[in-house]
């Protein structure tokens, strides 16, 4: 047994919805299934929206729904996941998971760049949690466009933040080199405060001051 098996082993287990939803894309999507959050990682995105109490959410990089069920499962009966992603067959799967784990209701898909979807919404603060999971180098852009529609003292969570080490490097690609910049750049952000975790692949935890 490794240690990432025996923390799984002592996670809360994942339900059939889940549990199907993560064979059914590795089925049907064997070369991007990588992109799925992990149960530890989706388990801790469920208990940090309850613990902050959110009841607006938002979503970038949906892929086939895992992270968004555990987000929505989060919020009370009438909160809100706005959830961003270009691609209608991942989330043609997302779709059947959230209407069979009963949170269609909740989530709000919109097919768009994601760029796009955030910078026509009011720049109001009215998110209290936002997760991103999605192309690299749109990092910077999706950060900035969160963070100025998160409530003061709302949660961000940026995954990936350690590019399987290669922050560590001289980047030799961009996605690494955008998303070394990005971490360099929030730890002196004064407008947040933050914590990097390492959980799978490194996830940042920002809270809005």
């Amino acid at each position: 047994m490794t240690i990432s098996d025996y923390l799984l082993a002592h996670c809360t287990p994942a339900d059939a919805v889940l549990a199907d939803l993560a064979a059914e894309t590795a089925a049907a999507f064997p070369d991007a299934a990588h992109m799925q959050v992990s149960h530890d990682e989706g388990g801790l995105l469920t208990m940090l929206v309850r613990l902050i109490g959110a009841r607006t959410a938002v979503e970038v990089g949906v892929f086939t729904g895992y992270s968004a069920i555990c987000i929505a499962r989060g919020l009370p009966a009438d909160g809100r996941l706005l959830a961003c992603d270009t691609s209608p067959e991942w989330t043609a799967l997302a779709r059947t998971h959230w209407q069979r784990a009963g949170l269609a209701d909740r989530i709000d898909l919109r097919l768009a760049p994601a760029a796009d979807t955030l910078r026509a919404l009011p720049p109001e603060p009215v998110f209290d949690f936002g997760f991103i999971d999605a192309d690299k180098t749109g990092y910077p852009v999706y950060y900035e466009e969160l963070l100025r529609r998160l409530r003061p003292g709302g949660l961000l969570v940026l995954d990936n933040v350690l590019q399987r080490g290669q922050v560590l490097e001289p980047a030799r690609h961009p996605a690494v080199e955008a998303i070394q910049r990005l971490n360099d750049r929030i730890v002196r952000d004064e407008r947040v405060e933050s914590v990097m975790l390492p959980v799978r692949d490194g996830i940042t935890l920002i809270r809005k001051r």
